[in-house]
């Protein structure tokens, strides 16, 4: 029998839209245009004999058959990056000290990491979770050669995209209906404790702070257990709790901004080619969040 075949453009494409989450995002990430993105996909799903997505007004869905065929598609290109890494890549080496926040890691470094072992396989990592406020002066210290934060001064660092901010809830509890407000809340110098807490008073929402953590599994637990409403990154958010939004105007909560997320790159490393290499999977993956 004869079987389609399915070219590694195609599945490259599939790859990239699913992990940007959308055409246009993907675009960048293989070097091509929104309309060519699109194409390719009509190609491998005219070859496949069945859609792999679904397109909404607003987002994308994958269907069943995509899903089967994703797992595939990533071992594929798996191989092939690592084929051209053994007999056409440089034989780097060294390591990459590399921090970024709970919130960021599974959603935005996954993929960094994926691409980059691939490629660079004899390189080490060495990553360390924490808030950006510990890591922007680990990084400026020399501590970490890079570090995925979110800006604390307007220039800090390249940016990459922007992060919202959103109003989490568990819907069971009801939280949000209590005066003054339960919050839970990250430590003092977090970024997203001095957001939420200036845009309460700006709306004159009476609260009061029932939980301290450092952790993103602090805050979730806090929230989870109807303890308390917290802000978290969007990306952070799972799918078992409540963002808060078009709640009835005598609960409505303040509109908050997004955080501006950068990589941030130390002095001492600028001669490092592993860190040099690292650097560019970062901006060349996650620089593309910037034209969703």
């Amino acid at each position: 029998m004869n079987y389609p075949d399915f070219q590694i453009d195609w599945l490259r494409a599939l790859v990239a839209v699913v992990d940007a989450g959308s055409l246009s995002g993907a675009a960048p990430l293989v070097h091509r245009s929104q309309s060519a993105v699109s194409m390719q996909i009509k190609k491998l799903e005219a070859a496949l004999g069945r859609p792999v997505l679904l397109r909404g007004p607003r987002h994308l869905e994958v269907t069943p058959a995509g899903v089967e065929l994703l797992s595939y598609a990533r071992r594929m290109l798996d191989l092939q990056a690592e084929t051209q890494a053994a007999l056409f890549g440089p034989q780097l080496a060294g390591r990459v000290r590399l921090g970024v926040p709970d919130d960021y890691a599974s959603m935005y470094l996954t993929p960094v990491l994926r691409s980059f072992s691939n490629r660079y396989q004899g390189v080490e990592i060495e990553l360390t979770c924490e808030q950006s406020t510990s890591l922007i002066p680990r990084v400026v210290r020399g501590e970490l050669d890079l570090a995925l934060v979110s800006r604390d001064k307007p220039q800090r660092g390249h940016f990459l995209f922007e992060e919202p901010l959103v109003w989490v809830g568990a819907a069971q509890f009801e939280v949000w209906r209590r005066d003054p407000l339960p919050l839970a809340v990250y430590e003092s110098t977090s970024m997203a404790r001095t957001a939420t807490l200036k845009a309460l008073a700006v709306r004159r929402r009476a609260y009061r702070i029932v939980y301290h953590s450092s952790s993103l599994a602090g805050q979730l637990a806090a929230v989870e257990s109807g303890l308390a409403v917290a802000v978290l990154t969007r990306c952070s958010v799972p799918a078992n709790l409540q963002i808060l939004q078009n709640l009835p105007a005598e609960f409505d909560l303040p509109p908050l901004d997004s955080m501006n997320v950068a990589v941030l790159r130390s002095k001492q490393s600028l001669r490092a080619p592993a860190v040099d290499a690292m650097y560019e999977q970062m901006v060349r993956t996650l620089g593309a969040k910037g034209g969703h």
